[in-house]
């Protein structure tokens, strides 16, 4: 049975998608932007916007009975390769010690605001082993 997760993110309605889907053990959590859902913002530093996307990914996981160490793939979208050592920083200090494997992809997002998209893939106790 198949679960969708969502954030309450407008985007997720208009655009047609869940923020994340819970297959059996497996959930698939959405790229996700570094907005503020609580103020609908978009923060300018690339860095707070990585930690707020990844707030936004750990509640998802959280509501599918899993979290962060349970990540297994990550995959960073960066608009500009300038901004590479910010959102090392932030990601660093949360998947240092996880290892998931990882992808980093610069390409052009859906606004200007957007620096940075992350999506990942957890299984559900991964981190407890």
């Amino acid at each position: 049975m198949v679960t969708h997760i969502s954030s309450g993110s407008p985007f997720e309605a208009r655009i047609g998608y869940s923020r994340a889907v819970v297959d059996r053990d497996m959930v698939y959590v959405s790229g996700t932007t570094g907005y503020d859902y609580a103020l609908m913002t978009m923060p300018d530093d690339v860095a707070d916007q990585t930690r707020n996307a990844l707030a936004t990914i750990a509640k998802a996981l959280g509501e599918a009975g899993s979290s962060l160490k349970d990540v297994v793939r990550v995959r960073y979208y960066l608009v500009d390769m300038a901004d590479y050592d910010a959102v090392v920083e932030v990601v660093g200090s949360v998947f240092a010690q996880i290892r998931p494997a990882a992808t980093m992809i610069v390409c052009g997002l859906t606004t200007p605001e957007m620096k940075i998209e992350i999506e990942v893939t957890a299984r559900i106790g991964a981190g407890a082993s």
